[in-house]
């Protein structure tokens, strides 16, 4: 009976995510009803207490975040991406997918999927609508790119793969290199065959004065400036590779914290504004990004409380296919209903991953592939904030942006799903 209580609040729980409820408030008070219900009353403080003391994935998280707000402030995203717009114009019939696979590139630094979404789609999405691409397609060709953060070793849903799994963060994305560049480049190009298929690769008029003056070539790129996004990655990179053997001990906040520096001597912009603008994003990424963490560890708590995740574990043990499909059909159904894969990835992560052994599977496989399957089903979601604000900025209907996104996102995480657990 309590397995079956337990449930029931586990579908209103994703209801209330999919409705679009406050997720951490969601995920929070389902954690303390599952635990109460089980008469562990002290079970959701013990596990908030405990997500608290994550100190390896809070240090990584928060100085990503103020790292990216310091990027926005000083403007070297902005040089980043106009210095690939240059090479989109001469795209030529691959233009869409160009788009995608630059976004992609771009999604590694400006880590966000909406704050990525807002920078690059205000710039990118008239250009491909002055090329005659229709505006739903534009908009799409943008969010299609926003899993590119996963290639980031920084990234928080890297980072508690790297915790799950007990590894390095070079090491985490080294293994899901391959499977995730095969699934940017599927969606890439699956965008283009449903653009040709509706005949919206070309063809749309853009009238003069909603081109942008970025799009006109206007706009001054800074090669030095361009490089800052970069920088932290390359340190860590080459450190971890051990091609310049000096940065091999520096940590992923050592290497955002130089690129703040390097970015204030590139630019000049007033320090402290540039200190007030990372202490900014720091707050930011606790608010959001490692509240999340702590409240789906809360969650998980609750579930763990009722025995919902001992009754999952010998299922999958019983059945180890079903292993394999659900750490990617889980995460990636729940991010096109909620908009958001964080969430399912952190409690799957948190829940089932730490036992993959037992289903014949790695930690570090299954964690990443439901850390990419919640992004790509986001990456389809027509209540995804940055799916959203492409749909906003390109004048059209988010549900049309998804249904275009779709097929892409589908074959892409069963790619992701063959190359990662049927290896």
């Amino acid at each position: 009976m309590l397995l079956l209580l337990g449930g029931i609040v586990v579908l209103i729980t994703v209801y209330c995510l999919v409705k679009q409820y406050e997720s951490r408030m969601v995920l929070f008070c389902a954690g303390v009803v599952l635990a109460f219900m089980a008469g562990d009353f002290m079970g959701p403080f013990k596990a908030f207490s405990h997500a608290m003391l994550e100190t390896k994935l809070f240090e990584s998280i928060v100085s990503v975040m103020g790292f990216a707000m310091v990027m926005k402030v000083t403007e070297c995203d902005k040089h980043l991406i106009n210095l690939l717009i240059k090479p989109l114009k001469k795209a030529g019939p691959l233009l869409i997918p160009a788009t995608t696979l630059v976004t992609l590139f771009i999604n590694t630094s400006i880590t966000s999927s909406a704050g990525c979404s807002a920078a690059v789609g205000s710039i990118l999405i008239p250009l491909l609508m002055a090329a005659g691409i229709h505006p739903a397609i534009a908009a799409a060709a943008i969010y299609a790119g926003t899993y590119g953060a996963i290639f980031n070793p920084g990234y928080a849903q890297v980072a508690i793969v790297v915790n799950v799994a007990k590894s390095t963060p070079v090491a985490v994305v080294a293994n899901h290199f391959t499977a995730l560049l095969t699934a940017g480049v599927i969606g890439a190009f699956s965008l283009l065959v449903v653009a040709y298929l509706r005949k919206e690769n070309k063809g749309y008029e853009l009238s003069a004065e909603k081109v942008a003056e970025d799009v006109t070539g206007a706009f001054k790129v800074n090669l030095l400036r361009a490089f800052m996004p970069l920088l932290p990655i390359v340190i860590l990179v080459t450190g971890s590779m051990n091609v310049i053997a000096a940065f091999k001990p520096l940590q992923i906040s050592h290497a955002m914290i130089i690129g703040v520096f390097c970015a204030f001597i590139v630019t000049r912009v007033n320090p402290a504004k540039i200190s007030k603008e990372f202490w900014h994003g720091v707050g930011d990424s606790f608010g959001h990004v490692f509240g999340i963490i702590i409240c789906a560890l809360v969650f998980v708590g609750g579930m763990q409380s009722v025995g919902l995740i001992k009754a999952l574990i010998d299922l999958m043990v019983a059945n180890p296919s079903i292993a394999k499909i659900s750490s990617a059909a889980g995460p990636f159904i729940l991010g096109v209903m909620s908009g958001s894969g964080d969430a399912a990835a952190v409690a799957f992560n948190k829940a089932v991953t730490p036992e993959a052994v037992k289903f014949g599977l790695s930690a570090m496989d299954m964690g990443s592939m439901a850390a990419i399957g919640g992004a790509l089903g986001r990456s389809m979601s027509p209540v995804a904030g940055g799916l959203i604000i492409c749909a906003g900025l390109a004048g059209v209907s988010p549900m049309e942006v998804a249904k275009r996104n779709a097929p892409g996102m589908v074959l892409a995480c069963v790619a992701t799903l063959i190359l990662l657990l049927y290896k």
